[in-house]
């Protein structure tokens, strides 16, 4: 059985939609209540079973790897005063996951930001989350059920599986919509999730020439064969490679299926999307 355990995380992204807080902070570490956007998503690959992360960073986002560091001098003043379960709660990562960093140097793209991973992931079938995106932990977790549905299905099947969540008429224009072919054109939110075939993606399509209503979210289970895609991805007319430009060549030689997502997800890379998330994760801080 081919067993996901590793995830990669694009965290180099200058996040220029958070402009002007993430000049000098790392979109990635802004607070969703008292923690960071990136503690959940770290969280989330964990709970569904995660044991290597590796984090595609920039030498301009340090911070990023510090904050999952030992503060050995903030660790002894706590300790030293009695706060011995706030410095043992700072110490979260379980012993068993690793969490790794590779520089991606220049910013070309999602596409060329997940194949700088290759060196650590090589060999590896792996999933990738995307930090923009945070899912809600909250109801009944479901943010860590998707991402196990999804490595469970790949565990039986061995096709990649893509994360889709069904969205509004009016939001199809933002996102990168599934083409499923034939199959049912409009979906429902459930409580369950479902796994089905895909023939390729849209990107922002008017809605009433999109073959679906289901976007894109930003969590990924690939076969390690991607990453040979990647290589032979050419960069489109920004320079960058495109992750949905490989995803569209595997499709060509092997099945792909989407996962429909259950409960909520947020863009902490949008600002309104961002405060909205801010009220609802301080509503519910553990």
């Amino acid at each position: 059985m081919r067993k996901i355990t590793h995830a990669v995380i694009p965290v180099a992204g200058f996040g220029s939609r958070m402009l002007p807080l993430s000049k000098s902070i790392p979109k990635e570490l802004l607070p969703l209540g008292n923690r960071p956007v990136i503690h959940y998503v770290i969280e989330e690959a964990i709970a569904a079973g995660i044991k290597h992360i590796i984090l595609v960073t920039h030498p301009q986002k340090q911070a990023i790897e510090n904050y999952f560091d030992l503060n050995v001098e903030l660790d002894t003043a706590l300790r030293d005063s009695g706060k011995v379960a706030l410095a043992d709660s700072l110490q979260w990562l379980p012993d068993d996951v690793k969490i790794s960093a590779i520089r991606q140097g220049k910013r070309l793209g999602l596409g060329h930001a997940v194949g700088a991973a290759r060196p650590i992931i090589e060999g590896h079938d792996f999933a990738v989350l995307l930090p923009d995106v945070v899912i809600d932990p909250f109801t009944t977790n479901y943010a860590s059920q998707n991402l196990a549905y999804m490595t469970a299905q790949f565990e039986a099947t061995g096709h990649s599986q893509i994360l889709v969540e069904a969205v509004a008429e009016a939001d199809i224009h933002r996102y990168g919509i599934a083409n499923l072919g034939a199959a049912e054109k409009h979906y429902q939110k459930s409580t369950s999730n479902q796994s089905l075939p895909v023939i390729g993606f849209v990107e922002k399509p008017e809605a009433k020439k999109a073959p679906s209503n289901l976007a894109v979210v930003g969590r990924y289970v690939f076969d390690s064969r991607i990453l040979d895609y990647l290589d032979r991805t050419a960069p489109d007319k920004k320079g960058e490679i495109q992750l949905t430009d490989a995803i569209d060549a595997l499709i060509q030689s092997a099945q792909v299926n989407v996962t429909t997502m259950i409960g909520d997800s947020f863009d902490a890379g949008d600002m309104p999307s961002y405060l909205q998330a801010f009220t609802y994760f301080s509503a519910h801080q553990r």
